[in-house]
């Protein structure tokens, strides 16, 4: 089974700029091109979140209009510049995203490994949270399933990473999250997004990852108060590979027209 992981393109309105500088949808719309070039396609897109940078309608219809070409079906949780009703909205072809402003949180059993998706969303904030509500369901989520591999997609990571701008934003309940994930060893990974880099982490008693971004790239500035930049690394995305002998392997790929390959002599 093969994963693909795009997050934060932040997909403004038709003929609009990010900070009058990137051009989200085009670059989203590379993105996807690279996805459907891949020698071997994925089974599964998962979209982790600020899918959209306002969350408004024309902003997921053109996000749609970008997806549209992706030969593999995607599965989509918000991030903190979502809106959970127009996300919802958006996505009429999964009747399994819940609709009226609940929580966006589900569980796919389609393939050989099972997919929960989680609603970090706190809205009007930046930071994350899992509330005891979110919590309560996850853990009952994990525990039909005890013995069958399992990624957690989600959009804030719940763990700090050392760039200061974003981590002070926070994650409210992180400790409490930690502790359900721990009392289930199934879980192979759990996917974020938000932070605009691939970042890993040991955490739970598995790993925590996040990856870059399909557009823009948050600064990587590791100093006591680094200031808030972004930079235009080349956009990217992320693979998860899964085999029953190796468990799951994570890759990340560039977006872009490289030179090569060539074959080594």
């Amino acid at each position: 089974m093969l994963i693909a992981q795009l997050t934060d393109p932040h997909i403004k309105g038709p003929g609009r700029l990010l900070a009058r500088r990137v051009d989200t949808a085009a670059l989203l719309a590379g993105a996807v091109a690279a996805v459907n070039a891949l020698n071997t396609p994925p089974d599964v897109v998962l979209l982790t979140g600020d899918l959209v940078d306002a969350g408004r309608p024309e902003e997921y219809g053109l996000l749609r209009e970008i997806l549209q070409p992706l030969k593999a079906p995607v599965l989509p949780i918000p991030g903190n510049h979502d809106e959970r009703g127009a996300l919802a909205a958006a996505f009429t072809e999964l009747p399994f995203l819940p609709r009226g402003g609940a929580f966006v949180q589900y569980v796919v059993e389609d393939w050989p490994v099972r997919l929960i998706g989680l609603d970090t969303v706190v809205p009007g904030a930046a930071g994350g949270a899992m509330c005891a509500e979110r919590l309560a369901w996850l853990d009952a989520t994990l525990s039909e399933q005890p013995e069958r591999p399992t990624v957690l997609f989600l959009h804030h990571p719940p763990f700090r990473t050392g760039i200061g701008h974003m981590d002070d934003f926070g994650f409210d309940g992180m400790d409490a999250f930690a502790a359900v994930v721990r009392r289930h060893p199934q879980v192979e990974r759990a996917l974020c997004g938000h932070m605009h880099r691939p970042i890993q982490r040991r955490w739970a008693g598995t790993l925590a990852s996040t990856a870059p971004s399909t557009a823009h790239q948050v600064a990587l500035d590791l100093s006591e108060g680094g200031p808030a930049c972004f930079v235009m690394e080349p956009p990217g995305f992320q693979l998860h590979l899964w085999r029953e002998d190796t468990g799951l392997v994570s890759h990340t790929a560039a977006v872009g027209a490289w030179d090569g390959p060539y074959p080594f002599a």
